[in-house]
């Protein structure tokens, strides 16, 4: 038998456990999974997960995984979430087998399967409104009851059903129910509903139909037509798998191996919500700047706030596949981001609160090109030009008229270097009538350029700048988490708890002119400062836009704090 295991060093868990004994024990012979996403609103971190695992899967043990889109309720599905989907799944570095599904691709025999049940006596028509199915449907500790329409002939059944599919019935008049039983300890199973009637013109199929399928009959039934060997989703399905199997078991599907439901827990990132329903209503109301806004979970957000499909796929690794339902860190999530980063990212050089320095004894018209590696243990990065003037910008935080020993920055009367530059010392400021510095008065010492002080004295302070003359002046957005809780979708109003902090706009930062036309795509670490990317929507050549990726490392931060 061929070896289809994954290779060791990938971490295993209770799916690929069960995988490894089906092919050990000659089940399958070759894994098929599948990703099922509704088109209703864009993917957000949890799908990447689900992404990770099934197509992760399906590449591991040589396989395939389709794509299918579970597009059965028109009313709430666009194409533009179609396509977004796709880009997302493309983005984090996977590919679908052959063409798109989608489960309308299958809603004739869908359909036909109905019709199997209605004639076994399986399925009945109803026509109690959706109040009345949900009283009749019982509690958790009360059994349902039956409808007084569930003892229909097979053949009154047909006709009614033909009438549903036919725009017979107006829309909530009447559905079609699985009988099954009503006093069955698990809900899911007292008669579920599996077509209801809706005049909704489809994004795939048209007109066509005015009764589309259930989730729960469709989804068992589309994972076997196209025989998925391991149909995986989360926790909240563990007891809709009675009624996967139950459909199964009672259509005339043939398939040489039916397909089985295996469940693990969701992700559940701090600060963040992953309810399609509530993020579409942060973008309906304004709250955002669209599905894409880098402080929403969503894939498009996160990508145009710079993360990289490898830091994603790297987190969903290491969280992990469990049934334990658990709250990871924000921090799991952009260590991920940084380590990648850091490995990755081309440095440059942004004051994002410029303070002019003048260095008056550097001739006003003498201009040079300093050089700086574009990464500091990556040679083949290579090297970009630094323009160095007279007249530089140096971020405000970096000086200081007077400060303690702590403080390794810019102080009268001492020396700082400015990076992959000379040293320099202040000797005077300027102020405005506030008594705010606007401009500092150094002296460059010539003969330290790369190397230290003539006397020897050792200049433990380095600070970052850019020509005032080749500056290229840009916008930047830094952010802070979107909410103030780490459990937003937990509070009785979700919309209470957005922080109205989370973003700051500063709108003179200035950059270093080998960022002169940076594309979106590419992330840069702002020495000092962390990871920054130009704005997918926004940037341009004329105005550059950069958004904050993730901060530097904490232990940097704090390094920093006491300079």
């Amino acid at each position: 038998m061929e070896d289809n295991s994954p290779e060791k060093n990938i971490p295993t868990n209770f799916i690929r456990q069960i995988i490894d004994e089906d092919l050990a024990s000659g089940k399958f012979s070759c894994i098929k999974t599948r990703f099922p996403p509704e088109p209703n609103g864009y993917l957000h971190i949890g799908h990447a997960k689900s992404i990770c695992l099934n197509f992760g899967i399906a590449a591991d043990y040589k396989g395939t995984c389709n794509l299918r889109f579970d597009d059965t309720n028109p009313s709430k599905e666009d194409t533009e979430y179609v396509d977004s989907i796709k880009e997302d799944v493309k983005w984090l570095g996977f590919s679908w087998d052959g063409d798109v599904r989608y489960s309308s691709d299958y809603f004739d025999r869908l359909y036909g399967y109905a019709v199997e049940l209605i004639n076994q006596g399986l399925a009945y028509v109803d026509e109690l409104s959706a109040d009345e199915i949900r009283e009749y449907r019982g509690t958790l500790t009360a059994p349902g009851r039956n409808s007084p329409y569930r003892d229909r002939t097979p053949e009154e059944n047909l006709r009614l059903f033909e009438k549903m599919r036919d725009g017979g019935f107006e829309e909530g008049k009447a559905c079609l129910r699985a009988k099954i039983d009503m006093s069955s300890s698990f809900i899911c199973m007292r008669d579920p509903v599996i077509y209801r009637v809706k005049f909704q013109k489809h994004h795939q199929t048209g007109d066509k139909w005015c009764i589309y399928p259930m989730y729960d009959f469709t989804h068992c039934i589309s994972d076997a037509i196209e025989g998925i060997t391991h149909s995986i989703c989360t926790l909240e399905f563990q007891d809709n798998r009675r009624l996967y199997d139950w459909v199964l078991e009672h259509i005339s599907l043939n398939s040489p191996a039916r397909p089985h439901q295996y469940e693990f827990s969701r992700l559940n990132l701090e600060y963040c919500l992953t309810s399609k329903r509530k993020l579409k209503l942060l973008v309906d109301e304004g709250y955002v700047d669209g599905w894409d806004d880098p402080r929403m979970a969503t894939i498009s957000g996160m990508r145009r706030r710079g993360f990289t499909p490898a830091s994603l796929r790297e987190f969903c690794r290491r969280i992990g596949v469990t049934k334990q339902e658990n709250v990871v860190e924000m921090s799991a999530l952009e260590n991920c981001v940084r380590d990648d980063l850091n490995n990755t990212a081309p440095r440059a050089m942004a004051v994002l609160h410029p303070l002019r320095m003048i260095i008056d004894n550097y001739p006003e018209d003498k201009e040079e090109v300093l050089r700086a590696p574009n990464h500091p243990l990556n040679s083949q990065m290579g090297e970009r030009d630094l323009p160095f003037t007279r007249e530089i910008y140096i971020d405000e935080a970096d000086f200081r008229e007077t400060a303690n020993k702590q403080y390794k920055r810019l102080v009268l009367g001492k020396n700082v270097r400015l990076r992959y530059g000379y040293v320099v010392r202040a000797d005077s400021c300027e102020k405005d009538e506030n008594g705010r510095v606007t401009c500092v008065h150094c002296t460059y010492f010539p003969e330290t350029l790369g190397a230290d002080m003539p006397d020897g004295q050792k200049v433990k302070g380095v600070i970052h700048w850019v020509s005032a003359k080749h500056a290229v002046k840009a916008t930047v957005n830094l952010y802070e988490c979107l909410f103030n809780v780490p459990n937003p979708g937990a509070a009785e109003d979700f919309l209470s708890t957005i922080n109205r902090n989370s973003l700051t706009v500063i709108d003179s930062a200035m950059l270093e002119s080998s960022l002169k036309g940076a594309k979106p795509g590419v992330t840069y670490q702002f020495e000092r400062e962390g990871y920054f990317c130009p704005d997918s929507r926004h940037s341009s050549e004329d105005h550059p836009v950069f958004n904050l990726t993730v901060t530097l490392r904490d232990s940097f931060g704090k390094a920093e704090a006491g300079k």
